[in-house]
């Protein structure tokens, strides 16, 4: 009996672990534009930062950058993660880069539109995606708005966070040593933003403390900064990281 108790127990937690709920993590940046007057120098530092944050909380990571961050390769892994994501799994997508408005700018110096992102996206049974988008103009994002990533209803639901508005640059800073947004990413993840001090990141929280820092940061420059949050205010208390 004691043995068949234990064959039970064994086999109750392995079930468990099948259908427990999973992140998927993708994280891009472009440092090398193959020309000294564009090239960026803290977007592959960045991800790599941002790779030991999501590796605490126990999620599925994947890194690409360099060139290795080119169109085609980010789209396959884009791909690969909305296949392998079930009901109930979420998202997280990660670029660091350049952008103009529309899209950002991969390694081979191609746009890879904001519009294709939703549409590999809008293929998966996840139920939540979060896309973090540190680049110019980053905020042009909310001109495909009135698709169903930014409805409640919407299977899945979708919300991006950006650097900056629609018509703003992104910079980044030899100081920090990051984009003065990722920096902000980073401080908040690690538990900076918990106001309530739950242990627990909200979508909200991070988002609230990125704004307020990075809007300091770079007030009275020629160069200000106002991220934006953009997607169903029903995501807003999605758990991004536990500290």
């Amino acid at each position: 009996m004691k043995r068949l108790s234990t064959i039970v127990i064994l086999l109750s937690v392995f079930l468990l672990s099948i259908s427990a709920q999973k992140t998927y993590v993708l994280l891009a940046g472009v440092s090398n534009y193959g020309d000294e007057e564009i090239n960026l120098y803290n977007t592959t530092k960045d991800v790599k930062q941002l790779k030991k944050v999501f590796d605490n909380q126990q999620t599925t990571t994947a890194i690409v950058t360099s060139k290795y961050a080119n169109h085609a390769n980010i789209a396959k892994k884009l791909n690969a993660i909305s296949r392998l994501a079930k009901t109930d799994d979420e998202i997280v997508f990660f670029f660091s880069g350049h952008g103009t408005p529309g899209g950002f700018v991969t390694s081979d110096r191609t746009l890879f539109n904001y519009q294709e992102l939703v549409d590999i996206f809008s293929k998966t049974k996840a139920s939540r995606v979060v896309c973090l988008i540190d680049a110019c103009m980053s905020g042009s994002v909310k001109s495909i708005s009135a698709n169903n990533f930014g409805r409640a209803n919407s299977q899945p639901q979708i919300t991006f966070m950006t650097s900056s508005d629609g018509t703003e640059t992104s910079a980044e800073s030899s100081l920090v040593g990051h984009g003065f947004f990722t920096k902000a990413l980073l401080k908040g993840l690690r538990g900076m933003c918990d106001k309530n001090t739950d242990k627990q990141i909200t979508l909200i929280e991070l988002f609230n403390y990125v704004y307020s820092d990075v809007t300091a940061r770079t007030k009275g420059s020629e160069k200000e900064q106002h991220p934006q949050l953009i997607g169903p205010s029903s995501m807003h208390n999605m758990v991004l990281a536990r500290w």
